[in-house]
């Protein structure tokens, strides 16, 4: 059933794993407002790397050519590859922690430190601890949780890209 999806609804593939992503950011945002994790350096960039594989996955979903399909998907691949690789980097640091470690600073302590130009670009570093394990799922971390998910979009594009690729 599988295969034939991919063969013969990628676009719904792209717009699930768009779909997907959008869940996974919304679901992180629940853990930072709602339950008042603050994300680190490294979780920032694993979002913005959903962000990208959201977006490129979506907007490869509305084209129809099979070129399209697998440069998107490339793309695609290629993002959730850095993702998954920050996550790992970010799993290793959790398992093996450094002496010191500092992954960002205090929200309010650099807007009250800094200069707001200053500041600003800071604020998108985070501010928690990149080696710390604030949360866990069925003994998981949300950088173990993320890497999964990353290496889950990963197979899929690898799987419509091998698909798209021997297609007719």
């Amino acid at each position: 059933m599988l295969l034939r999806m991919l063969d013969q609804a990628p676009r719904t593939v792209l717009a699930l794993v768009s779909l997907f992503c959008i869940a996974l950011l919304g679901f992180g945002l629940y853990l930072q407002h709602g339950l008042g994790l603050e994300p680190c350096p490294m979780c920032i960039v694993q979002r913005y790397a959903l962000v990208l594989v959201a977006v490129v996955a979506g907007l490869t979903a509305m084209l129809r050519s099979r070129g399209a399909h697998l440069a998107g998907g490339l793309l695609t691949l290629l993002i959730a590859g850095f993702g998954a690789f920050v996550a790992a980097r970010q799993t290793w640091l959790q398992w093996y922690p450094p002496e010191i470690a500092s992954c960002g600073r205090d929200f309010y302590g650099m807007i009250e430190t800094f200069p707001l130009k200053r500041a600003v670009p800071m604020i998108f570093a985070g501010g928690g601890d990149c080696a710390a394990v604030d949360w866990t799922f069925l003994g998981g971390s949300i950088a173990n949780w993320s890497f999964l998910c990353f290496v889950a979009i990963g197979v899929a594009m690898l799987a419509l890209l091998w698909r798209r690729s021997v297609a007719r």
